[in-house]
């Protein structure tokens, strides 16, 4: 019998958010895969505990890179750097995995959603794979199916972000803001500047690092990449702060030509392997998609204001969406050198 050959990853940032979810995805998946697992802190091994036993994650050396094939970013993106200094110094070119999105302005750079490729797409040694939004890449599978089935005349998009997108310190604050309200003490605010606890944002304050605005933008960018090749017409998206730790929702009106019934729009999806939630089920949140895969449908209703349009509510697990595209990706490395 053939063995399978087992492949060499590395993981950066395996001690964020994004990184345990990736490392959680490559154990249940049983992947033939050796994950060196590499922490944010330069000079001494992390300890992390886990539900069932503990992580540890040495700071990047040396030889971490030797003889690796992928490389996950999901550390700081000084972390990036220096492991791409390192690659190169030592000869070495392994695909780099961007899954945080940090290098996809970079030229050489490739927006990844392998689920709306047409064709799987190998990726070449030393090439940069940038993973798209988990928002978008969510939305694109939903709007793609759609369109194949009953091709729609437009769609609005209203898109609810958590604060886990701005990770453990992001849901920090939350929890932070939350404690402090209700023993009525004054709220951290160093990553929002706004009040996030208790309360919906169409935008952060003016001393947040991160702007809501620039979420938006990529979401938008990311969207026309997966739709517009397809003759798919493109949502009109809003998005806003949710008040929630993980997980995205999505109120999504559509107007088709003619407006299937919801029946058979649940049909549709659940023939496709998407999670349908029907009247009879709990309807889909943020919280019932956590740790799951794929977008959840649900709340199919008519438009009472227009013949011909639709709601629906679907939500998505965030960092298990970014996850599984970038393992993905690291499974379609071109043979050559590392």
């Amino acid at each position: 019998m053939a063995m399978t050959r087992r492949l060499r990853w590395a993981l950066l940032g395996g001690d964020s958010l994004l990184g345990r979810e990736l490392r959680d995805v490559v154990k249940e998946r049983d992947l033939p895969v050796d994950l060196r697992v590499y922490g944010g802190v330069p000079a001494s091994a992390v300890l992390t505990a886990e539900e069932d036993e503990a992580a540890v994650m040495e700071p990047l050396g040396e030889d971490s890179l030797d003889e690796v094939s992928a490389v996950f970013l999901a550390g700081t993106l000084d972390l990036s750097r220096q492991a791409m200094a390192l690659a190169q110094r030592r000869g070495r070119k392994p695909v780099w995995v961007d899954v945080q999105g940090d290098l996809e302005d970079l030229p050489e750079s490739r927006l990844r959603a392998p689920l709306m490729e047409a064709e799987p797409r190998l990726a070449e040694p030393g090439s940069i794979e940038s993973i798209a939004h988990p928002g978008a890449a969510l939305l694109g599978q939903f709007f793609d199916l759609l369109w194949r089935a009953h091709p729609f005349r437009r769609s609005v998009v209203s898109a609810f972000e958590p604060v886990s997108t701005q990770g453990q310190k992001g849901i920090d604050e939350l929890h932070q803001q939350t404690v402090s309200l209700l023993s009525l003490q004054s709220l951290p605010q160093g990553v929002f500047d706004a009040q996030v606890a208790f309360n919906m944002l169409p935008r952060y304050g003016s001393e947040a690092p991160h702007k809501l605005e620039a979420s938006e933008r990529r979401m938008e960018r990311h969207l026309a990449t997966m739709l517009a090749p397809r003759g798919i017409p493109l949502p009109s998206l809003r998005l806003l702060h949710a008040p929630v730790f993980h997980g995205y929702c999505f109120s999504v009106w559509v107007e088709f030509e003619t407006r299937p019934p919801a029946e058979t729009l649940e049909r549709l999806f659940a023939a496709e392997g998407i999670d349908v939630r029907t009247a009879a089920t709990e309807p889909p949140s943020n919280r019932a998609v956590a740790g799951s895969s794929g977008i959840t449908v649900g709340e199919i209703a008519a438009d009472a204001s227009d013949a011909r349009a639709a709601w629906f509510f679907l939500a998505g697990d965030n960092f298990r969406t970014a996850a599984e595209n970038a393992v993905m990706v690291a499974g379609l490395v071109k043979e050559g050198p590392r």
